[in-house]
């Protein structure tokens, strides 16, 4: 069974820093695109940044350009999100997605992790 295992959420400081890692287990990735999501109280849950295992490309949501740094380790095929000037509205469960692909209206994927939460306080 296909198991996406996070980690590295918690309470921060408006301006700080956090490091979320994702580490599959049951099989690898390398043939797909992996990426991040989050989701706040009474909001849909949104594709924040992706990366194409092959190549490396990114792609980042404009809310997040900038400050988030999304990174793989093929050798561990894990995969990271480094977030930095960390703001209030960043607050929200924050899941780890693989082979994300696009419906025609919105982002989403076939495997997920279980969620971390990141709350940013002012």
């Amino acid at each position: 069974q296909v198991q996406l295992v996070e980690s590295g959420g918690g309470l921060v400081q408006a301006g700080g820093s956090l490091r979320l890692s994702c580490a599959p287990s049951g099989r690898t990735f390398s043939n797909y695109a992996m990426g991040w999501f989050r989701q706040a109280p009474g909001k849909e849950r949104d594709m924040i940044a992706r990366i194409n295992w092959s190549t490396g490309g990114t792609y980042y949501a404009d809310s997040v350009k900038g400050r988030f740094t999304i990174s793989r380790d093929n050798a561990k095929n894990a995969m990271s999100l480094q977030m930095n000037s960390l703001k209030p509205e960043d607050t929200a469960v924050y899941y780890c997605a693989a082979r994300t692909y696009y419906t025609g209206n919105h982002w989403t994927a076939d495997y997920w992790g279980q969620g971390t939460q990141v709350t940013v306080s002012s």
